[in-house]
């Protein structure tokens, strides 16, 4: 069942979701808005060959309150936002559709397990000809939450569990590559 903007701030009253900083603006009739932050990570082009699944990428960190995402480019931001799942929700974080619009694509693998914890990394692709520029604190994606049917018996406790800042890909960690 997704949830009604009701229910989200209901969660949100009762302490059974955890969303800080938060303004009313930003909840919508089925989901809640995010902002982008400031922190963002770019893949170091000139020192990285090639990317593998089984070696860690080194990413330049910059910080910033105003960005330009060249045409045809990929980097990673995050969220203003600090999020607490309980361990009975799912979230599918979403872009906007007015940003879609302009052909900025907005993802994160597109899903946050129940008993996540942590300011949410954004992959940003600008599949425009045209510069795009973006400014700190603007609603830039949507997270859509979701009740499962019980709690987890495993909420997430992995490797981006308490991220905080654009966190770059842990999958050199993964056992099973």
């Amino acid at each position: 069942m997704i949830l009604s903007d009701k229910a989200i701030k209901q969660r949100i009253r009762d302490k059974q979701l955890y969303i800080e900083p938060l303004t009313d603006n930003q909840i919508q009739p089925a989901s809640m808005d995010l902002r982008i932050g400031s922190s963002y990570l770019k893949v170091q082009e000139h020192q990285v060959g090639v990317l593998s699944l089984d070696q860690e990428i080194k990413y330049e960190h910059f910080e910033s309150d105003e960005i330009i995402i060249p045409p045809h480019s990929f980097l990673l931001a995050t969220t203003i936002e600090y999020v607490k799942l309980p361990n009975n929700l799912t979230a599918f974080v979403e872009g906007r559709s007015s940003i879609g619009r302009i052909g900025l694509f907005i993802q994160n693998a597109g899903w946050v397990d129940p008993g996540f914890e942590g300011q949410i990394t954004l992959e940003l692709y600008n599949a425009n000809r045209l510069p795009i520029r973006l400014i700190k604190g603007w609603r830039i994606c949507q997270l859509v939450f979701a009740e499962m049917d019980q709690l987890t018996n495993n909420p997430y406790r992995g490797k981006y569990q308490g991220q905080k800042n654009a966190t770059g890909s842990r999958i050199f960690l993964d056992e099973d590559k």
